[in-house]
């Protein structure tokens, strides 16, 4: 087992006076600067430190970010992760301005302490939560889910695993204490599950698929139905504030990436084999079960969904505390300023 630090012991005016992105002109002094604004929106930096986790990041891959960027003179520096709940003691040591993780890191970042603000969820679909999966290997005597009672169940404490947990535990009548949990990173635990030596592994693509491929796994469930809000890019608070206009461009880029990946998902498919190492059959079935549904504004529906999620931690006496997911947000009419209003819903 590897001991985390502090978050995871949880659960473990205008300088320049444009009003457009691009009109920059004879204002390269002033983009050198450490205030611009962007479509009346301030940006104060000259760097932007995206957090991304080690299962990729497709952002990350069409560097759309960067090609938006550098016309502002701002630089984008990307930090890996192994999962969520690293990903936000990132951002709480001051490493990670923004980065993308499930619904459940936020919630134990926020109980933590951490100064954070969502900035933007994910759709969901019918099909969502195919590739997470509650796994055993083949040889296991366990033949369905409802005989987990009593097993030690391999997860990353404090990251969508654990929601997926708690819900698929709460449909059958059973509670978290049912189980005995050992925390561990998804790609640490991989070799050993691969090897027979982790009884109840949870894990998602793309090692769900490399384990599919070797014939070494077998699910007992996979997370479709289980109600989670999907994920979210979250961002520190004092970096959002500082940079509206920043996080705008992030969302529409995001939103742009995601038709793009939609409706090109071979291009997709190269990317992921070269950045993730993957054989072209493997990638295949990370394929087969990736959805590219969109982003999601932060309305009221999402923030009551997130709501219900952190509640349920805190009844299920996961965090020791009831958290206000309202504190985690920034006002209203900024949302409205920098979300498309098509994902505003």
């Amino acid at each position: 087992m590897v001991n985390r630090r502090r978050f995871l012991n949880v659960a473990t005016s205008g300088i320049c006076g444009f009003s457009m992105a691009y009109m920059l002109g004879s204002c390269s002094q002033q983009t050198q600067q450490q205030v611009i604004k962007t479509a009346n929106l301030e940006i104060k930096t000259k760097v932007l430190r995206m957090g991304y986790q080690s299962a990729g990041d497709l952002v990350r891959n069409r560097q759309v970010l960067e090609k938006r960027l550098e016309p502002l003179g701002i630089k984008v520096e990307w930090a890996q992760f192994v999962q969520g709940p690293q990903l936000m003691e990132g951002m709480a040591a001051g490493k990670v301005d923004v980065g993308s993780v499930g619904e459940t890191p936020p919630i134990f970042a926020q109980v933590a302490g951490s100064k954070l603000v969502y900035v933007v969820g994910t759709q969901r679909t019918p099909t969502t939560g195919t590739s997470s999966v509650i796994a055993v290997p083949p040889e296991s005597s366990l033949t369905k889910f409802e005989e987990i009672k009593g097993q030690e169940v391999y997860f990353q404490k404090g990251s969508a695993s654990h929601y997926f947990i708690l819900r698929a535990l709460q449909s059958i009548g059973l509670t978290i204490k049912d189980i005995k949990i050992r925390s561990i990173p998804t790609i640490e635990a991989r070799a050993a599950f691969l090897e027979g030596r982790i009884p109840v592994w949870m894990t998602g693509d793309p090692h769900y698929a490399i384990a599919q491929k070797l014939n070494r796994i077998r699910v007992l469930r996979d997370s479709v139905g289980l109600d989670s809000p999907g994920s979210y890019y979250i961002a520190d608070r004092k970096f959002a504030e500082e940079n509206p206009g920043l996080l705008k461009i992030i969302i529409e880029e995001l939103h742009g990436l995601d038709k793009w990946a939609d409706a090109n998902r071979d291009e997709v498919k190269k990317l992921i084999i070269t950045e993730q190492k993957l054989a072209p059959d493997v990638a295949d079935l990370v394929m087969s079960r990736r959805t590219f549904a969109g982003r999601r504004g932060l309305s009221p529906s999402l923030i009551a969904e997130q709501q219900r999620v952190a509640d349920l931690f805190f009844e299920s006496g996961v965090i020791p505390k009831k958290i206000n997911i309202q504190e985690a947000l920034l006002p209203p009419e900024l949302y409205a300023a920098i979300t498309p209003s098509e994902i505003m819903v």
